[in-house]
């Protein structure tokens, strides 16, 4: 089994690595800043549309394309990589952990194998292949 899709959206670059922490009644509480939550709920209602008809339950490998807008006026082109913020190992983990919500299978600890590339796109978005492996 495998499973293939493009989400046409402009990707959020906020990442579940920018939870914060606060004291209450002297204990840490972390919570997601506003900026996440929103990525966590654009992500949610795309990723929603690709829930496979069955779980994965076997070793994967999972290919993640971000394809970023080009801005008006600006040098990139097309195709161009992108190597600027957000990292490449920073991009993934709130998809995972919402696909893992979702049902697209049990944990996501049985991606062995990930593939993220980001890029610099006249049609912005994001691209999931999940191959077993």
């Amino acid at each position: 089994m495998s499973t293939e899709f493009f989400m046409p959206m402009k990707p959020p670059t906020a990442t579940h690595q920018e939870k914060q922490v606060s004291c209450v009644s002297g204990k840490p509480v972390f919570y997601e800043p506003d900026d996440v939550k929103a990525a966590r709920a654009k992500l949610t209602a795309h990723l929603g549309k690709h829930v496979p008809n069955r779980k994965y339950t076997g070793a994967l490998r999972v290919t993640v394309k971000w394809l970023f807008p080009i801005k008006e006026g600006s040098k990139h082109y097309d195709g161009e990589w992108k190597i600027t913020k957000p990292d490449t190992h920073n991009l993934n983990k709130l998809p995972f952990d919402i696909m893992t919500d979702l049902g697209f299978w049990r944990d996501d600890a049985i991606v062995a194998s990930e593939i993220i590339e980001k890029f610099w796109a006249s049609l912005p978005g994001i691209y999931i292949k999940i191959e077993e492996l």
